[in-house]
């Protein structure tokens, strides 16, 4: 497990210095900017750097304690982000962050950790029961509807959608059967279908995903150019700071799209180097997984290791022009307070599941992990 837990360790280190060199070279386009973007980065990891260390270093099993309360505490900042005249900020119309002295959060990041946590402490009180209808689908989305539903109506659809994901992967690994879940799965596809009909933005980019040559004047510009990027670095790239792209082709090039940054300048080895770091970064989680202590354990790293890897799929399928255009960041890279906090927390879940584990082998502890259970379903 030491092995493990070094290896990913060393990956997401990697990971978060090659963010840095990249928003420093993209800061070199805008002289005006200086090394505000790297500073602000570093100071967010640093934040950061605190909860995974404590959560790293604490028992996970306490966190079920507290598993409904951090659900209800990101419920209230979702409702909150939506009140006029709160601290709300709107962006493009979009209501999602929430400002306090100069300093953004975005509500749904939190959410998709204490869903994560919410979801694998249920699983874990209720093991023997995820195979009911009530208990394994109706119960757990009705709660996960009222999250999803929240972040709907900021609006974000693309989260809503990855968070829905995330959630029905977590409860068929809890154990719930598939013939359960395809209903609410097939619902939840047809109201957002019926939702992005009405929505023009958003059926422009996926009108744009299915004809992106003749979209890429308009709706397309940022996917086309993207993709000139990658084109343009080859296999060793232009060279660090020599990209052009980035000079105000590609929108948002810091964030959700810097991995063509990264292409351009570093060439398809280092692209690859990071898809590889995060399938790395996958197997280690699903290793910790296996060797958990106990079902919330398990549930809990499955659930983290889904949210950083899926939202790393999703980013790179994007940019690539395997998905319609959709602002999720690449974990660890993309430049962003909130979500790199919530993702260095999440490596510090990883890591105390991992500080806790056993060798299944042995088959220890099924004494403690039932009393656990009755403990946990008579609370």
């Amino acid at each position: 497990m030491k092995a493990v837990t070094t290896v990913l360790m060393v990956c997401v280190a990697g990971l978060l210095a090659l963010g840095m060199v990249m928003l420093y070279s993209a800061s070199m386009s805008l002289p005006q900017e200086g090394t505000r973007w790297l500073i602000q980065q570093l100071l967010w990891c640093a934040v950061g750097l605190a909860p995974c260390l404590v959560l790293a270093w604490m028992d996970y099993r306490k966190l079920g304690r507290v598993a409904w309360v951090l659900l209800l505490m990101a419920g209230g900042l979702l409702v909150l982000v939506l009140i006029p005249g709160a601290h709300a900020v709107t962006v493009k119309g979009a209501r999602r962050w929430l400002s306090f002295g100069g300093w953004r959060f975005q509500p749904s990041e939190l959410a998709k950790l204490a869903l994560v946590i919410a979801l694998a402490h249920y699983g874990h009180c209720y093991q023997r029961q995820m195979t009911s209808l009530w208990r394994g689908v109706i119960w757990p989305w009705l709660g996960v509807s009222v999250v999803l539903g929240l972040i709907f109506v900021e609006p974000d659809r693309g989260t809503t959608i990855f968070l829905a994901a995330v959630s029905a992967g977590m409860l068929l690994l809890a154990g719930v059967r598939w013939l359960h879940v395809l209903p609410p799965v097939f619902l939840g596809a047809a109201a957002m279908a019926l939702s992005l009909i009405y929505d023009p933005m958003r059926w422009g980019r996926i009108f744009s995903y299915l004809n992106l040559e003749e979209t890429k004047s308009g709706v397309g510009w940022q996917a086309w150019q993207a993709m000139l990027a990658f084109g343009s670095g080859w296999w060793t790239g232009l060279g660090l700071g020599n990209g052009q792209q980035k000079l105000g082709f590609i929108p948002e090039h810091k964030t959700d799209f810097i991995l063509p940054v990264i292409g351009e300048e570093l060439g398809l080895v280092a692209t690859l180097a990071v898809v590889l770091a995060f399938l790395v970064v996958a197997l280690c989680g699903c290793f910790i997984a296996s060797r958990a202590r106990d079902t919330f354990g398990f549930l809990l790293a499955s659930g983290v290791t889904l949210v950083i890897c899926l939202q790393a799929v999703v980013n790179i399928a994007v940019v690539t022009s395997l998905l319609p255009n959709k602002g999720l960041p690449l974990p660890y890279i993309s430049y962003g307070g909130s979500n790199l906090v919530m993702m260095m927390a999440s490596l510090g879940l990883l890591l105390s599941v991992a500080r806790q584990a056993v060798d299944r082998v042995e088959n220890v502890l099924p004494f403690e992990e039932e009393v656990e259970t009755q403990l946990c379903q008579a609370s």
